[in-house]
Order: structure tokens, then C-alpha cells, then sequence
């Protein structure tokens, strides 16, 4: 977990590669994260939806992307159960240069506190979802929380946690 965190700060420290605007780059040290805890790798269950419509994501901005509902992790933490929807970006050009990519933006309790308050996501392969397992440790922070040029999907309130998922990369600037 800890060169995967290396490789994306490593990411955001190139010039050439980062989202960061240029003030912010030239003080860039690494982006802040939650100890990496076990704890957040949950044991999950996936279940495919079928037969879902279409439907325009919010933004940050005025942008409609379509996505499509995939299916869901149903998971536990400390006893409670919880669910997470997984969406697939209908874009062809965002499926030819990413590949069948699934992308599962969530809120939780952490947001405006100790992290973006946007919400944070995660992103999945279709292979990956029968790992059993998701891996909160990797979430991390739309890349509007960095930079304002992006326009960023927000979480469909359907992926409102009520728990502090203290895991993966916390807010940039306080």
C-alpha cells in the first residue's frame, strides 16, 4: 500500500503529469493520508444489477456525464451493514482510453472535517470484484478538491455512508 501511495505522489509532484495548479506544486511534499489500517479492507460481497438505466451524474460543474448503474458491495463494519453502488462511465471515449473501468464515488461522515467535502472515490476492474473485498485504504479525492479547472461527479446521496471512513487520503488544504 505504501509504494501505491509512492507512486501517486510521485504523480502529483511531476510537472508534467499533475493536476496541481503551479503554486501549489511548488510546495508539494505528498498528499496526506489516514494510517494505513487493516480495518478498511472490508470484506465484501458484489452483487450485479442488470437491466438499469442510464442516468446523468452531477458535477461540479454544469457537465452531465452518463453512467450507468453496475452493480453493488454490500459490506460490514463493526456489526452494521452497509451498501455502496458501483457505476460504469457510458462515454465511449472515457471507455476506449480507460477500458471497462467501474467507479464507485461515496460520502461519509469524514467529509469537511478531516476530508474533502465533495466525497471521496474509488475505482474497480470488473476482475477486482470478486477480490471479495474492498479496499477503502486506496480511496482518494476527486481531482477538483486539487484544482478548480476539473469538473468532478459528485456522489449520488444513495452512497452516503453513516460512518467516519478514516482510511485513504484525507482534504488537501484545511
Amino acid at each position: 500500500m505504501q509504494s501505491y501511495r509512492d507512486s501517486v505522489d510521485q504523480v502529483f509532484a511531476d510537472p508534467e503529469r499533475s493536476i496541481l495548479p503551479e503554486a501549489d506544486l511548488e510546495h508539494f511534499d505528498g498528499l496526506h493520508y489516514f494510517e494505513i489500517d487493516e480495518k478498511w479492507r472490508v470484506k465484501a460481497r458484489f452483487k450485479r444489477v442488470y437491466f438499469r438505466r442510464s442516468f446523468k451524474m452531477k458535477t461540479s460543474t454544469d457537465r452531465l456525464p452518463v453512467y450507468k448503474p453496475y452493480g453493488k458491495f454490500i459490506f460490514s463494519v463493526d456489526g452494521v451493514q452497509y451498501e455502496l453502488r458501483v457505476y460504469r462511465n457510458m462515454d465511449k471515449e472515457i471507455q476506449k482510453r480507460y477500458g471497462m473501468y467501474l467507479f464507485m464515488p461515496f460520502t461519509d461522515l469524514t467529509n469537511n472535517e478531516s476530508t474533502y467535502g465533495g466525497g471521496r472515490y474509488l475505482d474497480f476492474k470488473p476482475e477486482d470484484l470478486a477480490a471479495g473485498y474492498i479496499d477503502f485504504n486506496r480511496c482518494y479525492n476527486p481531482y477538483c478538491a486539487y484544482n478548480s479547472r476539473y469538473s468532478c461527479p459528485v456522489p449520488p446521496l444513495e452512497n452516503h455512508l453513516e460512518l467516519a471512513v478514516e482510511a485513504g487520503v484525507k482534504k488537501w488544504h484545511d
